[in-house]
C-alpha cells in the first residue's frame, strides 16, 4: 500500500467499516483471527452491507457473510484482476475520482513492455541474476528513479542467494546490491519520482496508464478466474455486481485482508491488486472505503512503525546503506521525495539523530548521521538463517518469537540455532525455540545430537503485558497504552527493563574507551529515569521522547505534530510519524474517552498516528472543489468560511491535508516539499500527489500485479509462460528443497491458518488448560472426497509430506474445504493450523516445518502455500522418517537440485 497511496498502514480504522455497504474479505479469516473488529463488519451487514469472505475454507467468517467464494489457495491475483477487468471492459470505474486523484493519466515512456509483449515478463528483466531494471517502467520523459523495492539509484532490484557476499562496490553483484532491498521505506512516504508525469486527462493517450492497465488486464477473464481459481463465471458475477453497484459517489465498499494475501512469493502484488481495484471505484480516503490491513496481534503495526525491521529506522525512514550514503546530504539526496510531505526528510532524519544522540549530535558532525549502521546487503530473518548454518551468525535474541515453531521451514530455524555461540530467549514459557538442543524433530531423527550442540542457551523469564505499562500499535494505526496492573513475579522482567539494563551494562563495559567504534554507543542518551521496587524504566518517558520535543534536552516543550520538525538540531523526535502522541504533555494513547460522548470516529480513544488521523488520504473523501461527493458520504470537506473567511478543510476527522489550502490552489513552478501539494493531491506523501494504479518504482517484481503459480503447484500457469514470479528470491539450501510443481508425487496443495483458541506458535496458549482444552490436538482439514481418494477416516491420523519432511495431524473430513474444479484437473486442498510444536499441555507437529522457503521479493517473506501428499495413518519415527521423506524426494526426482526445472514455464 504504500507504493500505492504514499504509507504502508492500513487506510482505513474497524469502527469505520460499519459504513460500508460492501465488504470484500479475501486473505482473512476475521471472524476467527479478528473477532473484536469483526463487530463492525457485523454491524455493517445489519445495516444493510453485503459481506463477501473469498477464501479457500468454509470458516466461521464464511458462516455470516452473504456469500462465500471459494478459491484455490495462491491464485488471488487471477480473481482481482479479473475484477479489475470487469471494471475497465465495462467502464464502471469513478471516472472523476480516477482522473484527479490517480495517476491513470500518466504517460508512461515508450519504452515499457508489459507481460502480454514478453509472456509474463515486463520489460527489464535480467534472466541470468533474476531482476528487474525498473528504469524502462518510468513516466515519459522523467529522469530514472529509484530502484525495483529500493530508493538507491544505484541497487536494482530482485532476487539473490542469501549467503552472497558484497565486494568492492564498484564490483558488487547485482544480487549482491539487491540485498539492502528496501521496499518497506514506502510505509510513510512513497517512492521518489523525480518529475511530476505528462498527463492526458481525456484517458485515450495508448500510453497513459489508464490503457495500459486495460491491455494488461484484458486476458483476465471470468473464464480464466473459473480454470485459474476454480471459481464459476456465476459466483464472480455476483462479487463483481456486489462490489461495483456498491461504489461510486453515493456508495463505497472495502476490502479486508491479512497473512492470507501477504504470505505468498507476490503477497505484495495481492494488496497492489486490492488498491489498484478501490482506486478506480473511488473507495479510498472515504467512510466506508479504503483497505484494513489486519495486523496479526497486539503491536504489529507497532513493530514496523518502531522497526524490528533490518532496513528501516523509526516511521519507515531508510537505513543508511554502506556504499551509497557516506553523508547525511546524500542520504538525504538518494531518498527524499522532492514534493511532498516526504520531501521533508531531512527534518524527520535529523530530529531522530538528536533523539538518540542529544548533545553529541551536532549541525558540525552531521548530527552523527555517522554512527548509523549502515546495510551492505540482505540481512532479513531468513538471511540471518542462513548465516547461522553457514557460521556468519555467532549469536541470537528471540523476544516475542518461536522461531522452532512459528517460522518458516523450522528444521532450517532450528539447525540454525544450533550452530550458534550462544542464544538468548525471553518468553513467559519454556518455548521449543528454547529447549531445541534436547527435543527438537531432528534429536529424534539424529540429525542433531544434544552432546554436540555447542549452543549456550539463556532463558529470562518476560514480563507479560499486565506487568509493565507501554503501548499497543493496533491494526488501524492506533496507539493505545496500558497500564501496569501488578508486578511481574520473581525474576520476570519487561523487554524495556532488559534492554534498558544491557545497554548500561555495555556501556559501563566500554566506558573509558578511546576507540572510535565505540562512541555511538557511549554517545547514546540512555538516561531514562527509573521506578518501582525494581527500578523499571518508566514508559511514558520513553513516549515522550518517541513523540519529541523542541529546545534543549528532555526539559524542552512537547511537540504537536511531525510539521513542527526541523533539520537545524532544534527539535528531537524519535519516530515522526508518532509526533503528537504526547502533545501538550499528556500521553494522548492513554485516552479512553467513552463512544456515547465522540463521535463514533473516536477521535478521543487513543491516538493514531499521523497526527491522530482515522482515514487516510480523507481529501479524497471530498470532490475536486472541496465538495462532499455525497451528503450520505459526507466526511472532510472545503469550508470556505472558516478561518475568518479564508478558508479551511474541516469534518469529522484531521484532514490528510494542508488544513488552509483551497482547492483551486496550484503550485509554483519548481515548487519543493508541501509548497509543490496542489489542492487536488490528496495524496501527500506521493511525490505527484496522486495514488498510482500503476507503480513505475518502488517494487521488485514488476508495476503491475501479474497472476503467477506459487513455487509449488500442481497446476500449470494458463495466462503465461512463466510458470512462478521471475523475481522470487530462493533460499537455497539442502533443508530446503523445493518440489517440483505439476508432480504426481506432491499432488495436492496445502495451506495455513490461525484458530481463535491459540496464538500464533501456541507459547501463550497451549501452555494453559483452558485453551487446549478447547483445541487439543493437532488436525488437519480434507474434503470427503480426498478422504475417499486416500483412505481418510474422520478421527483418525493423517501424515502429510512435502520434500522437506513428514508431519502428522489428526483428520477432519469436512465440506468446508471443496474440491475446485481448475481447468480439466480437480484440485484438493489440505488445511492446517500452525500453533502446534513439541512443548506445553496440548502438543502437535508443527505445520511450518512443511513450508519452503521461497520469499516475495519486496519483504522476504514467505509463501504459505505448497504442495505435498497425505496417506493415512501416522508418520515414521526416528531415522525412518527422515528414509520416509527420502523416498519421496527420489521420486519426484529431486536427486541434488534444489531448485526444479519447470520446463517450458520458467
Amino acid at each position: 500500500m504504500g507504493t500505492s497511496f504514499g504509507r504502508g498502514g492500513a487506510t482505513t480504522f474497524q469502527q469505520d467499516l460499519q459504513n460500508s455497504d460492501c465488504i470484500v474479505i479475501q486473505g482473512s479469516n476475521m471472524a476467527e483471527c479478528h473477532p473484536v473488529g469483526f463487530q463492525w463488519v457485523m454491524e455493517a451487514r445489519r445495516r444493510g452491507a453485503t459481506v463477501i469472505h473469498v477464501d479457500p475454507r468454509f470458516t466461521r467468517t464464511s458462516a455470516v457473510a452473504d456469500l462465500h467464494v471459494p478459491i484455490r489457495a495462491g491464485s488471488d491475483i487471477a480473481f482481482l484482476g479479473a475484477l479489475v477487468n470487469h471494471v475497465l471492459s465495462n467502464e464502471l470505474d469513478f471516472r472523476e475520482y480516477v482522473v484527479n486523484y490517480t495517476n491513470a493519466a500518466a504517460i508512461v515512456d515508450e519504452e515499457f513492455r508489459d507481460t502480454d509483449d514478453l509472456d509474463g515478463l515486463f520489460v527489464g528483466y535480467d534472466p541470468e541474476s533474476g531482476q528487474y531494471d525498473p528504469s524502462h517502467w518510468q513516466y515519459a520523459g522523467a529522469p530514472q528513479s529509484a530502484a525495483a523495492g529500493m530508493r538507491d539509484p544505484a541497487q536494482p532490484g530482485g532476487p539473490s542467494r542469501p549467503h552472497e557476499e558484497p565486494g568492492d562496490p564498484e564490483e558488487m553483484s547485482a544480487g549482491a546490491r539487491h540485498k539492502a532491498g528496501r521496499s518497506e521505506t514506502s510505509g510513510s512516504g512513497g517512492p521518489s519520482v523525480h518529475a511530476k508525469p505528462q498527463r492526458d486527462e481525456t484517458l485515450q493517450d495508448p500510453r497513459c496508464v489508464f490503457q495500459i492497465l486495460k491491455r494488461h488486464f484484458a486476458r483476465y477473464t471470468p473464464e480464466m478466474v473459473q480454470q485459474v481459481c476454480g471459481i464459476s463465471p456465476e459466483q464472480f458475477a455476483q462479487v463483481a455486481e456486489a462490489l461495483t453497484s456498491n461504489s461510486g459517489r453515493e456508495r463505497t465498499s472495502a476490502f479486508v485482508y491479512a497473512v492470507g494475501w501477504t504470505h505468498h512469493s507476490v503477497g505484495v502484488q495481492n494488496i497492489r491488486c486490492a488498491a489498484i481495484l478501490q482506486q478506480l471505484l473511488g473507495n479510498i480516503g472515504r467512510p466506508g472505503g479504503g483497505i484494513m490491513a489486519l495486523r496479526g496481534h497486539a503491536s504489529i503495526q507497532g513493530s514496523t512503525d518502531i522497526p524490528t525491521l533490518f532496513n528501516i529506522l523509526p516511521g519507515y525512514l531508510p537505513m543508511a546503506h554502506a556504499h551509497e550514503h557516506l553523508d547525511l546530504d546524500s542520504y538525504v539526496e538518494a531518498d527524499a521525495g522532492k514534493t511532498g510531505f516526504w520531501g521533508n526528510m531531512r527534518d524527520y532524519t535529523v530530529s531522530l539523530l538528536k533523539a538518540y544522540w542529544g548533545e553529541a549530535a551536532t549541525e558540525q558532525n552531521e548530527f552523527c548521521f555517522d554512527y548509523l549502521p549502515r546495510l551492505t546487503g540482505n540481512h532479513g530473518t531468513y538471511d540471518t538463517v542462513m548465516g547461522q548454518i553457514e557460521g556468519r551468525v555467532k549469536g541470537y535474541f528471540i523476544v516475542g518469537e518461536n522461531p522452532a515453531v512459528g517460522s518458516g521451514n523450522g528444521k532450517m530455524q532450528r539447525l540454525g540455532m544450533a550452530n550458534l555461540d550462544w542464544l538468548v530467549v525471553r518468553d513467559m514459557a519454556m518455548i521449543e525455540s528454547a529447549t531445541f538442543w534436547k527435543d527438537s524433530p531432528e534429536i529424534a531423527t539424529g540429525e542433531l545430537v544434544t552432546a554436540d550442540i555447542g549452543t549456550e542457551v539463556f532463558f529470562l523469564p518476560a514480563a507479560s503485558h499486565v506487568e509493565k505499562s507501554g503501548s499497543f500499535t493496533n491494526t488501524q494505526r492506533m496507539l493505545q497504552w496500558h497500564h501496569k496492573a501488578v508486578e511481574p513475579p520473581g525474576d520476570c522482567r519487561s523487554e524495556l527493563q532488559f534492554y534498558h539494563d544491557l545497554g548500561k551494562i555495555i556501556r559501563r563495559k566500554l566506558a573509558g574507551s578511546n576507540d572510535d567504534m565505540d562512541r555511538p554507543l557511549l554517545d547514546l542518551t540512555w538516561d531514562y529515569p527509573t521506578e518501582g521496587p525494581l527500578a523499571e524504566p518508566n514508559a511514558e518517558s520513553v513516549l515522550r521522547e518517541i513523540n519529541g520535543w523542541s529546545g534543549d534536552g528532555a526539559e524542552g516543550t512537547a511537540l504537536s505534530s511531525y510539521t513542527e520538525l526541523k533539520s537545524d538540531g532544534s527539535t528531537t523526535c524519535g519516530c515522526w510519524i508518532y509526533c503528537g502522541v504526547y502533545a501538550d504533555e499528556t500521553n494522548q494513547a492513554a485516552r479512553r474517552r467513552p463512544h456515547w460522548e465522540q463521535s463514533y470516529v473516536a477521535p478521543e480513544w487513543g491516538w493514531a498516528w499521523p497526527s491522530n488521523r482515522r482515514i487516510l488520504y480523507n481529501r479524497a473523501s471530498a470532490d475536486p472543489d472541496g465538495k462532499p461527493w455525497s451528503e450520505r458520504k459526507r466526511y472532510v470537506w472545503w469550508d470556505a468560511e472558516a478561518n475568518d473567511g479564508s478558508g479551511s478543510w474541516t469534518g469529522m476527522d484531521v484532514p490528510d491535508f494542508i488544513a488552509d489550502r483551497p482547492p483551486d490552489h496550484v503550485p509554483e513552478e519548481g515548487a519543493q516539499g508541501p509548497d509543490a501539494i496542489g489542492g487536488r493531491d490528496p495524496f501527500i506523501m506521493q511525490t505527484d500527489g496522486k495514488s498510482w494504479l500503476f507503480v513505475p518504482t518502488g517494487l521488485a517484481d514488476g508495476p503491475m500485479p501479474t497472476h503467477y503459480e506459487p513455487a509449488e503447484s500442481p497446476v500449470r500457469n494458463p495466462l503465461y509462460g512463466r510458470q512462478a514470479n521471475p523475481a522470487r528470491e530462493k533460499v537455497e539450501h539442502p533443508a530446503n528443497p523445493t518440489n517440483p510443481s505439476l508432480s504426481d508425487v506432491f499432488p495436492f496443495v496445502f495451506t495455513s491458518y490461525r484458530l481463535t483458541e491459540h496464538h500464533t506458535a501456541g507459547g501463550m496458549s497451549r501452555t494453559l488448560p483452558y485453551l487446549a482444552e478447547l483445541q487439543p490436538e493437532m488436525f488437519c482439514e480434507v474434503s470427503p472426497r480426498l478422504a475417499e481418494m486416500r483412505g481418510l477416516q474422520h478421527g483418525g491420523w493423517a501424515t502429510i509430506v512435502t520434500a522437506r519432511t513428514a508431519i502428522e495431524a489428526r483428520v477432519m473430513v469436512t465440506d468446508r474445504v471443496r474440491s475446485l474444479r481448475v481447468g480439466e484437473q480437480s484440485i484438493e486442498q489440505v488445511g492446517l493450523p500452525y500453533h502446534w510444536g513439541g512443548n506445553g499441555l496440548s502438543t502437535g507437529d508443527s505445520m511450518n516445518d512443511l513450508v519452503n522457503l521461497t520469499l516475495d521479493p519486496n519483504v522476504h517473506i514467505q509463501d504459505k502455500v505448497g504442495t505435498c501428499d497425505i496417506n493415512p495413518g501416522r508418520r515414521p519415527r526416528g531415522p525412518k522418517l527422515t528414509a520416509y521423506v527420502e523416498g519421496y524426494r527420489r521420486r519426484a526426482g529431486l536427486d541434488g537440485d534444489l531448485d526444479r526445472q519447470e520446463g517450458s514455464t520458467t
